[in-house]
């Protein structure tokens, strides 16, 4: 009895290794495509707004109003991550990883307006303080032990009133509204970093059970989770961090 009490809870521990290795690898994965597309993003932002004929392309100088071109890109990443998120099992590993990375490149379009808007050392300045905060909430939602499930919870019931005041603004036009709308979704999605890293880490615990194609195919939904709660923590800090041309 004594001797497989002991070996029950030797294999018990080298499962608890194993899947913590797991884990890091799927992790280091999803990491890695996120920080591809963000620097796909970026590249592709100062592109368009370093360049005038790419930029009319998206805005019609003459009235200030954008372009059709405009319109498709500012929406076409939302029907993206639909796509990505209902399609996930019919996709394959290559399609799912071309439409990400197509992902990034509409998105660098539509963020190449904030350039234009913003000067360049505030835009610096606060994507540096949106590094810094969400590696910090990315640290904490791996390391930590309590379960963040309850938090997450209340996360996506802050980001849900964020999207309705949000409309409701989009008529009202109240900059009061705005800055407490801007602050919220800094709290909002500073929470939802750590929260989704540590539901990450679980999945990516049991992510040699899945096979590899879903194994890669969820660490790029990962990557993209991941990615819209940086980006959306960064546009909500410039909201009244930035300093307008």
């Amino acid at each position: 009895m004594f001797e497989q009490t002991n070996n029950n809870g030797f294999f018990s521990a080298q499962q608890g290794t194993q899947d913590v290795t797991v884990a890091k690898s799927f992790m280091t994965q999803v990491f890695g495509w996120m920080s591809l597309a963000m620097v796909i993003t970026a590249i592709t932002a100062f592109m368009f707004a370093g360049n005038e004929s790419l930029i009319r392309s998206l805005i019609n100088v003459e009235t200030g109003g954008m372009t059709g071109l405009g319109w498709i890109v500012t929406f076409a990443p939302i029907g993206f991550v639909l796509l990505m998120s209902f399609g996930f099992q019919r996709l394959s590993p290559a399609v799912l990883t071309l439409l990400f990375m197509t992902f990034s490149v509409l998105m660098g379009m539509s963020l190449s307006f904030i350039l234009l808007i913003y000067t360049a050392a505030s835009v610096y300045k606060t994507f540096a303080i949106a590094a810094g905060m969400f590696g910090i909430m990315a640290f904490m939602g791996y390391t930590t032990k309590t379960d963040l499930t309850r938090f997450g919870s209340i996360m996506m019931m802050g980001l849900i009133g964020i999207m309705i005041a949000m409309l409701v603004n989009f008529f009202l036009k109240s900059p009061m509204m705005d800055y407490i709308i801007s602050v919220i979704g800094v709290l909002v999605f500073t929470g939802l970093t750590a929260y989704d890293v540590q539901r990450l880490k679980r999945i990516g615990a049991g992510a040699g059970e899945y096979g590899s194609d879903n194994a890669r195919k969820l660490s790029i939904l990962g990557a993209l989770t991941l990615y819209l709660d940086f980006i959306n923590l960064f546009l909500f800090l410039l909201r009244f961090l930035g300093d307008r041309k």
